[in-house]
């Protein structure tokens, strides 16, 4: 998290008959997106977050306009602080489990046990990048080392860029063809990955460098980055390094609702607007869609707002009507 900058959640007091129009699981951009659209159209809606942002590790959010270049966790408080002056409430507490009612009310259920009720719900709990178990990778996480090159390929500029060969294969490749834009000094180390021909000619065409060899370790004193030590000896030197890691979306808690998989992502499928297989439940952000910025992410917590408040509307005049 920035340096002097604190999120603090309005705290309020729960108890075991709370219900809610909707709950949103998950405080990042996504989240905050809808529960602001919620509370100004006038739901009772509550956001529960465990206070884990992927990334808080970032000094500036970068993309965002009108907040380019806003520390992560200024961007997080002042969209608390929004939510909370509409009516909103956002906790800050971890889940244990949600369960759906036959009478479609859902159910969730607090570490503490405490369980609260809601007629939808949101989830829009992220992922957790996977990082290569690399010596001085982690401390260097979002400061040194970064993974997205329209986050921070403009901040690393004209500098001597390594991208390190991960798991996602794929993006490994593609990371290295974006930041020659940003630098004519791009190696790439392959870091076990098996190249055809074909991607090393065109890599290669495009000016980037390409080491065969498997890293060891991150080379530098605290704070810095001289370069990349390799298992035989060899040292790449370096300013920046990229690494493409494992993207793991939070959505066991959909799973448990059976939300359906997509075949093609293995991401819980969602429709254009958010909303799963299972009526009443919506998810929205890198939990479902790992590619999406903080800015696409928010608007897709928007889309997913307006979706559920127009299935609220729809329900109270079935009632209504009923009656």
């Amino acid at each position: 998290m920035h340096p002097g900058v604190t999120v603090e959640p309005e705290v309020v007091t729960m108890t075991n008959n709370s219900h809610h129009d909707v709950i949103v699981l998950g405080a990042g951009a996504a989240g905050l997106s809808a529960g602001l659209v919620l509370a100004r159209a006038q739901a009772d809606v509550m956001l529960i977050d465990s206070g884990s942002p992927r990334n808080a590790a970032a000094a500036h959010m970068q993309g965002f306009v009108s907040r380019d270049g806003m520390p992560p966790a200024e961007f997080l408080s002042m969209g608390r602080q929004e939510i909370c002056g509409y009516g909103g409430t956002v906790v800050s507490a971890s889940v244990a489990a949600v369960t759906r009612r036959d009478d479609d009310w859902i159910t969730v259920t607090l570490t503490d046990e405490r369980a609260l009720e809601a007629r939808a719900l949101l989830v829009a709990t992220g992922l957790t990048d996977e990082i290569p178990d690399l010596p001085g990778v982690r401390e260097r996480w979002g400061s040194l080392v970064h993974h997205c090159p329209y986050c921070h390929g403009y901040e690393v500029r004209n500098q001597e860029i390594v991208v390190i060969g991960g798991p996602a294969r794929a993006m490994s490749l593609k990371q290295a063809g974006l930041l020659r834009r940003y630098s004519d000094r791009v190696t790439l180390v392959t870091n076990g990955i098996e190249m055809t021909d074909d991607e090393t000619r065109r890599l290669e065409k495009f000016r980037v460098r390409i080491v065969d060899g498997t890293v060891s370790r991150l080379i530098g004193d605290t704070g810095t980055l001289d370069g990349i030590a390799l298992t035989d000896g060899r040292t790449v030197g370096c300013d920046a390094a990229f690494i493409a890691p494992r993207p793991r979306p939070n959505d066991g808690l959909l799973r448990s609702l059976g939300c359906a998989i997509d075949p093609q992502t293995a991401f819980v499928a969602v429709d254009a607007a958010g909303q799963t297989s299972v009526p009443g439940v919506w998810a929205a952000g890198n939990v479902v869609t790992p590619s999406a910025q903080v800015i696409s992410a928010a608007g897709a917590g928007s889309s997913a707002a307006i979706a559920i408040n127009g299935w609220l509307l729809d329900q109270d005049l079935n009632r209504a009507s009923a009656r």
